[in-house]
């Protein structure tokens, strides 16, 4: 990246952890910055008094002062991010972090995370918009660039691309969007005349129109129905979009006469049908239940998914694996406590309810109730503890054993043959995890 004089350009060097200094009039390395973790990208202030490297190697932020050319903070971000973006005012950076499907937001005034925005899977290359009023995000395994608007920080349209999208780059008018696809060999071409350029039925969208000599707009139709218009500039017009549905033509009429600017998808509001997990990360897949602090995958089925944006488990946001009109598959959130909570899902179209994900406590054991068995095998043992309602899995010393769910606070075990020995470990993995209790002790009887 160039200073925004042009005199140098900072180059990472990943495998190497440092950032080289070059300067441009001798095209020579001037300055190696050390001790960084795999630095994969760089962003540098408006001002040219800070350089922002994102570290994939430790999860970290590193800000260079140009003026030292020395690091003089990190901020931790999250696992693995790579590229980063800053806002025109240089107010605000966008991190992709892969490690997690989202990218941060952070203030370079107090060098903070202050937001967390679910994308795509595999984010990549993050771009800013000239205005600043938008953010592009490449999501390598999810063939989709995620478009999210920065004053509320939340993604408002998700573009199908060619395959494994990494680079993204905006036109100096906004107009259009070049993507990169890896594993194509193709650039995809956007047009951002309209933006978001898909919404509900219902109408009462609001779209962006880019484009020149807009100034004193009269109107804007949306097929044949009229569009309120909210803000007007030369470049630039905010409408409220009308009902319609369909693929339509949106047209601009002013003073100087009336144009064609692309066209505007409605789509139908979303209808959900089911949810059930795939993977757990302690077992179990099938019902919606999962631990508290997440992991693993759930599908949620239903229609008019198309374009999905967001997931969300109560107040939190999944992340988005896949979407088809019919399925969503997510990585399941962490929660804040145990218990149900309701699973909505946010397309174009609208935003879509009546599903309950439950999530469950970790288990506790107790005791044991016979706490000696036969070194044969074959001993009943009665386990009590907390939340075992869940139960996949009892062990003993590691071998997988027979058991029953008597309720939530018992469950019976077949004890496998073992040698004699003393406090045997007994492990009880439910939806909600694993526990362990060490008491159980394996003695044939003396004669």
């Amino acid at each position: 990246m160039f200073t925004p004089d042009g005199t140098r350009a900072y180059v990472t060097c990943q495998t190497a952890g440092v950032v080289g200094v070059i300067d441009t009039a001798t095209n020579s390395v001037t300055t190696t910055i050390t001790g960084l973790s795999l630095p994969t990208g760089a962003a540098v202030s408006p001002d040219g008094t800070r350089v922002y490297v994102p570290n994939a190697g430790d999860g970290t932020v590193a800000v260079i002062d140009t003026g030292t050319n020395t690091v003089s903070a990190s901020i931790l971000t999250g696992d693995v991010p790579i590229l980063v973006a800053l806002t025109p005012d240089g107010t605000r950076a966008y991190v992709s972090v892969a490690g997690e499907n989202a990218v941060k937001v952070i203030d370079t005034v107090t060098n903070t995370v202050t937001a967390a925005i679910p994308v795509g899977n595999g984010p990549r290359m993050v771009a800013m918009s000239p205005d600043g009023t938008s953010v592009y995000v490449a999501n390598l395994s999810s063939h989709t660039v995620t478009v999210i608007d920065t004053a509320t920080n939340t993604a408002i349209d998700s573009i199908p691309v060619g395959n494994s999208p990494i680079g993204v780059a905006v036109t100096p008018d906004s107009s259009r969007l070049y993507v990169t696809n890896s594993a194509d060999n193709t650039v995809s071409v956007i047009a951002l005349t309209l933006m978001p350029g898909q919404g509900t039925t219902a109408g009462g969208t609001i779209v962006t129109i880019r484009g020149h000599n807009l100034a004193s707009a009269t109107a804007v139709h949306f097929g044949g129905a009229a569009a309120t218009i909210l803000s007007n500039t030369a470049t630039s017009i905010t409408v409220r979009t009308p009902s319609g549905s369909g693929a339509v033509p949106v047209t601009v009429t002013t003073p100087g006469g009336t144009a064609g600017f692309g066209t505007f998808i409605y789509r139908p509001a979303p209808l959900l049908s089911g949810i059930s997990t795939t993977s757990n990360p302690y077992g179990g897949a099938g019902p919606a239940m999962g631990p508290v602090n997440g992991g693993g995958t759930a599908v949620i089925t239903g229609v008019n998914l198309s374009g999905a944006m967001a997931v969300r488990f109560g107040s939190r946001q999944a992340v988005i694996q896949s979407v088809t009109d019919t399925a969503i598959t997510v990585t399941v959130p962490s929660a804040s406590a145990p218990g149900p909570v309701p699973v909505t899902v946010v397309t174009p179209g609208g935003t879509a309810g009546g599903l309950t994900f439950t999530y469950v406590a970790g288990p506790t054991v107790s005791g044991a109730v016979p706490t000696t068995g036969r070194t044969a095998g074959g001993t009943e043992v009665t386990l009590t503890g907390t939340d075992l309602a869940t139960t996949d899995q009892v062990t003993f010393d590691g071998v997988v054993v027979p058991f029953t769910v008597v309720s939530d606070t018992t469950v019976t075990a077949i004890a496998p043959p073992h040698p004699a020995a003393d406090n045997i470990t007994i492990t009880v993995t439910t939806l909600g995890g694993p526990t362990s209790w060490s008491g159980f002790s394996y003695q044939d009887p003396t004669i």
